[in-house]
């Protein structure tokens, strides 16, 4: 499923059914009175959250979302039917903006919440609404009231407990994949990642938690290079953020670059964009993890990297996916910081 996380759409509520304007004409009764029955109100347009649904593809090629008019009103008193409301199903954790300002209107976070965007019109009164003793032939009847309509921009921020960030290739997809059931694209190259990975964690005891894999950040990102802002803003739900750190040069930086190569400037690297993008995100907790320490030869550097890493205020481990090795530590940690 391709994986759509903004859309613009435009919303459309029924308009009112107009009122009637009718005489019974009864055989052997000379003198009919008004029977005109009332038009039914138009239906609403309510965007719903869907904890079932995971993307906004629905409405990459349907941008447009009307709800039923209201019937008119008819002979013999009798009301015209209302039209239905159109209930459209969003996934939970959409933010529904206004299409003008891209002002926050609604924030649906929670599975069955409901946000009605435009309101459908009233019915028309018909003409026997209108009888009173001093009016006895009412001869006008009320046309339905138009329905609302509004542009809005829905935009899905994921609901993740815990957001691994890193650059390219850092091991985000091969760590989701082993201590979750997330199966995402892994491969040896630079922004494998395209999209964001979700996967459940099952901590000891009943306890579980969701993280997000996001796609691999470089300089520039809070300006949109690489993926940029694209899923920089899927983090923004995230109570503990984990920076992922390849414990060897990045593949694709050239060799001069790796002569001098440092993996806490990833970190720092990741934090300044973070803290460009969201103040708020970059003072998110935070912890660092050296990751595919399977790959080193020698491993007395880890307790340099460790070191360096509680100098700058940060919790450090280190794991390896391939190997297993520290991930139950992870997965204790997470499970005491998310569900603590």
């Amino acid at each position: 499923m391709k994986f759509i996380d903004q859309v613009s759409i435009r919303v459309f509520a029924g308009n009112g059914g107009a009122g009637s304007k009718h005489f019974r004409r009864e055989k052997y009764v000379p003198l009919g009175g008004p029977d005109g029955g009332n038009g039914g109100n138009g239906g609403s347009v309510i965007f719903e959250a869907d904890e079932n649904k995971h993307t906004l593809l629905d409405f990459q090629f349907h941008p447009e979302w009307k709800a039923q008019h209201g019937k008119p009103g008819g002979r013999s008193t009798s009301d015209g039917a209302s039209g239905e409301d159109l209930i459209i199903t969003v996934p939970v954790g959409t933010e529904v903006l206004d299409g003008k300002d891209e002002s926050l209107v609604a924030d649906l976070t929670k599975h069955k919440q409901r946000f009605v965007a435009a309101e459908g019109g009233k019915g028309g009164k018909g003409n026997a609404f209108f009888k009173s003793p001093t009016n006895q032939a009412p001869e006008h009847a009320q046309p339905g009231l138009p329905g609302e309509s509004g542009e809005f921009i829905l935009s899905l921020k994921l609901l993740a407990d815990v957001g691994l960030v890193g650059l390219p290739n850092a091991g985000k997809s091969t760590l989701i994949s082993r201590i979750s059931a997330a199966k995402p694209k892994i491969a040896d190259y630079p922004f494998t990642t395209l999209t964001p990975n979700l996967g459940v964690v099952q901590g000891k005891g009943k306890t579980s938690f969701v993280v997000a894999d996001v796609p691999g950040l470089i300089p520039g990102a809070h300006e949109g290079k690489g993926l940029g802002t694209q899923f920089l803003k899927h983090l923004e739900r995230t109570k503990v953020l984990v920076h992922l750190v390849d414990v060897l040069p990045p593949a694709y930086q050239d060799e001069e670059s790796n002569s001098d190569w440092d993996p806490l400037s990833d970190v720092a690297t990741i934090q300044q964009e973070l803290k460009l993008f969201s103040p708020t995100l970059a003072e998110a907790p935070q912890f660092i993890v050296f990751s595919k320490i399977d790959t080193l030869t020698e491993r007395d550097v880890l307790r340099t990297y460790h070191q360096r890493a509680k100098e700058l205020g940060y919790e450090s481990f280190e794991i390896s996916s391939a190997t297993g090795e520290g991930i139950e530590q992870l997965i204790d940690t997470l499970t005491a910081k998310v569900c603590g």
